[in-house]
C-alpha cells in the first residue's frame, strides 16, 4: 500500500491494518467514534454507585483503593478526583530509574497537596538496565513492556497486600481510546516474553516485579481486584481542563507530549520509535483528541511537525547524551541499533496466544460479540 493519511485524523499507513473509505476516512477513527457513541458499553455502574461500593469494600482498611501515579495528567487527575469524592487512596508509583525531575516534583506536590500516602517501588537499576539491554539486543519494538508490566505487577501486589478491591487508573477513553496498532507495541502481561529475553543474556531475574496472564486472571477473578479506567466514569473528561486544575491547585507543570514524564519514554517515543521502527505515537495520541473533540485536526497537524517529537534539536541531543551515559552506550552502538531490522516479540516466546484463548472463552461465556 502506498502512503496515505486519514482525511479526518492523523493515522496513516504506518499502521499495518489500516484501511480507508471512499472519503479517505480510516477505520481507526471510525471505530473510536463508535466507542464514544456507546459509553454504556464501557461502564456498567454510575459513578456514585461505584464510589459507594469502593467505600463499603474498604471499611476497616487503611486504604480503599490504589491509584497508580506516573506524574502524567491523567493519573494525577485521577488521584485528585478520588480524594475529592471522599475516597482514601494509596498512591503508588513505579520508579524504574528514568523519572524526570519535573515528574518527581509533580508527584511530590500532588501527594503533599492532597495529603495522601505514597508508596514508591524503586526497581533495582542494574537488573533493569540488563533487561533493557536484552530487549535492545533482541530488536523488538516494545522496550516499554518492561515498565508497563512492572507497573501493573506493583499495583496489583499493593492491592493484594492491603486487601484492596479497586485499582483506579488514569487510562481513559477520551484521551487514550483509539486503538494502538498491533505493530506499534506489544501485549503488556507477557511475563514469558520478558523472562525469555532475559535468558538471551543469561540474566537471572531476582527483584524485577513481573506479572503474567495467569497472575492477571488470579488477581482479577480469584482475588476480585478490579482494574478500573476511572476517568471514564466522569462526565466529559477533558485533558486540558484537568491540566488547568492541576496547575492552579497543585503547582503542576506540563510536559510537551503525552507520557513524557519519563526521560526514557520521551527518547523512546520521540526518537527510537520513529528512527528504527517508523512509528510516531503522536499520530494516535493526537488523533484521539481530534475525534473526542478536544483538538482540531489543524492544531494536531501543527503539533506533528518535525520527524522527532522534541521541542528542539538541543532537547533531543540532551536526552540522547543522557541515554547513552545511563545505558553505557557509544553513539556508534546507538547507530548500529537503529539500523538493524526489527524482530517480532513472538520470536522469543510469548503468552499472547494463551491470553487470546482466554479472552475468546470469556467473551463466549458472557455472550459478547
Amino acid at each position: 500500500m502506498s502512503y496515505q493519511q486519514c482525511t479526518r485524523c492523523l493515522m496513516d499507513t504506518t499502521a499495518k491494518d489500516i484501511f480507508f473509505d471512499e472519503n479517505g476516512i480510516c477505520n481507526y477513527c471510525k471505530d473510536f467514534e463508535n466507542v464514544l457513541k456507546n459509553p454504556k458499553k464501557r461502564i456498567n455502574v454510575h459513578l456514585d454507585d461505584l464510589v459507594k461500593q469502593i467505600k463499603e469494600d474498604g471499611k476497616n482498611k487503611p486504604y480503599d483503593c490504589i491509584v497508580g501515579v506516573s506524574g502524567g495528567v491523567d493519573s494525577s487527575y485521577t488521584l485528585v478526583k478520588a480524594k475529592e469524592l471522599g475516597l482514601r487512596p494509596l498512591a503508588v508509583h513505579m520508579d524504574n530509574g528514568w523519572d524526570s525531575e519535573l515528574a518527581a516534583n509533580n508527584i511530590k506536590n500532588l501527594v503533599e497537596g492532597l495529603g495522601v500516602d505514597l508508596y514508591t517501588h524503586v526497581i533495582d537499576w542494574d537488573e533493569y538496565r540488563e533487561l533493557m539491554q536484552a530487549f535492545f539486543d533482541a530488536d523488538v519494538i516494545d522496550i516499554e513492556l518492561l515498565y508497563d508490566n512492572a507497573m501493573l505487577a506493583v499495583d496489583y501486589e499493593q492491592a493484594a497486600k492491603y486487601g484492596i478491591k479497586y485499582i483506579l487508573a488514569g487510562t481513559n477513553t477520551s484521551t487514550e481510546g483509539m486503538k494502538i496498532p498491533e505493530n506499534w507495541n506489544w501485549f503488556k502481561f507477557d511475563k514469558k516474553n520478558i523472562y525469555n529475553l532475559a535468558k538471551t543474556r543469561d540474566i537471572k531475574i531476582k527483584t524485577f516485579p513481573a506479572i503474567s496472564t495467569f497472575d492477571f486472571v488470579y488477581y482479577e477473578y480469584v482475588r476480585r481486584i478490579r482494574w478500573i479506567s476511572f476517568l471514564d466514569y466522569l462526565d466529559n473528561y477533558n485533558k486540558f481542563d484537568a491540566l488547568q486544575i492541576l496547575q492552579e491547585n497543585y503547582q503542576y507543570k506540563p510536559y510537551p507530549y503525552k507520557h513524557y514524564e519519563s526521560i526514557f519514554t520521551r527518547f523512546y517515543q520521540g526518537y527510537l520509535l520513529p528512527e528504527k521502527f517508523n512509528v510516531d505515537k503522536r499520530k494516535v495520541h493526537l488523533s484521539t483528541l481530534i475525534i473526542s473533540g478536544q483538538m482540531t485536526r489543524e492544531q494536531a497537524l501543527e503539533q506533528l511537525q518535525g520527524k522527532y517529537a522534541y521541542p528542539s534539536e538541543r532537547d533531543l541531543e540532551e536526552d540522547m547524551q543522557y541515554f547513552l551515559k545511563k545505558m553505557r552506550w557509544t553513539r556508534k552502538e546507538l547507530e548500529e541499533y537503529v539500523n538493524r531490522p526489527e524482530k517480532p516479540h513472538t520470536q522469543y516466546g510469548s503468552e499472547i496466544k494463551f491470553y487470546k484463548l482466554l479472552a475468546n472463552i470469556y467473551k463466549k461465556l458472557k455472550g459478547i460479540k
